[in-house]
């Protein structure tokens, strides 16, 4: 196979993993399927390997395929950002930006912010947890990530955006709701709704509870805090929340407790080898005026 054929191959290949299905894969290249599948087929015969499990309609990377798709990965989305480079560059307007955040309080205002720079710029923002943030910013799914905790992976570039002191809240009708002034100590053997273990809140807090030797109850566990916040509100615990991520509510009331100073940090995260194409080094700019800002 000549050089020019192999990277037809390999972008085809790439596509299919990308797309999940050769049909798919052909209508993004642009190719009719069997001259898709052809590509795919001439470059295993080629090299002596198997790169699909082909199970009916359904392909299966096997395991040479799927190292190869990482190595196709890493290549093809770097050719995306020299083209995106050299488009921002002539355009100056246009682009897209997948941002992967913990939830919308910190990254709303970013993209506020951005947005009023770039207009025309298209943003797509998908929520998860701290640890999905993270694969999908090393594995090419996102170009930005906002997550409550530095990430020490080497790959990564880090940034740190403001501190979010922790707050204790509880149901209006639950009896702390009704004292003037606690101590941490009165959370010892309460109730609690918590978001699931690989919250960082979670983390911090529970962490802040073993330095005090104090334990309490995890009676329900939830996956968003907005399901955190109605659970509260419905009687089931306390629930503990970025003071920023905390919506007022009639039926919510923070708890006043004088010696508690527990707080995540806000960082923002991206490949440490792309943190200079266009789009991501000015959003980058952005935080960081924003961060200053709130000095």
């Amino acid at each position: 196979m000549s050089g020019l054929s192999v990277l037809a191959a390999l972008k085809a290949f790439d596509a299919t993993v990308r797309a999940g299905s050769m049909s798919a894969a052909a209508r993004h290249l642009g190719l009719r399927q069997p001259t898709l599948s052809a590509h795919i087929a001439r470059l295993e015969r080629h090299y002596g390997v198997e790169l699909f499990f082909r199970r009916g309609r359904r392909l299966e990377l096997t395991p040479i395929g799927l190292e190869l798709s990482e190595c196709t990965r890493r290549a093809f989305r770097a050719e995306e950002d020299a083209i995106a480079l050299l488009g921002a560059v002539k355009s100056q307007t246009a682009g897209r930006l997948r941002i992967c955040a913990v939830g919308p309080y910190n990254v709303l205002p970013m993209i506020r912010t951005f947005r009023a720079q770039r207009p025309l710029v298209s943003i797509a923002v998908a929520l998860g947890d701290s640890r999905w943030i993270v694969e999908s910013i090393l594995d090419f799914r996102g170009d930005l990530g906002v997550l409550v905790h530095a990430a020490t992976d080497p790959d990564l570039h880090c940034v740190p955006f403001r501190r979010q002191p922790l707050v204790i809240f509880a149901a209006a009708s639950h009896p702390l709701a009704q004292q003037a002034r606690l101590r941490f100590e009165a959370l010892q053997d309460q109730a609690f709704v918590m978001r699931e273990t690989g919250s960082t809140t979670r983390r911090v807090f529970e962490q802040a509870l073993r330095e005090r030797g104090l334990s309490v109850n995890v009676s329900v566990e939830m996956g968003s805090r907005e399901a955190v916040r109605e659970a509260v509100a419905q009687g089931l615990g306390l629930g503990v929340v970025a003071d920023g991520a905390y919506v007022p509510d009639p039926r919510l009331v923070k708890l006043p407790i004088i010696d508690f100073d527990v707080a995540t940090h806000a960082h923002v995260i991206c490949r440490a080898e792309r943190r200079r194409v266009p789009l991501i080094a000015e959003f980058l700019r952005v935080v960081e005026r924003l961060r200053q800002a709130s000095a």
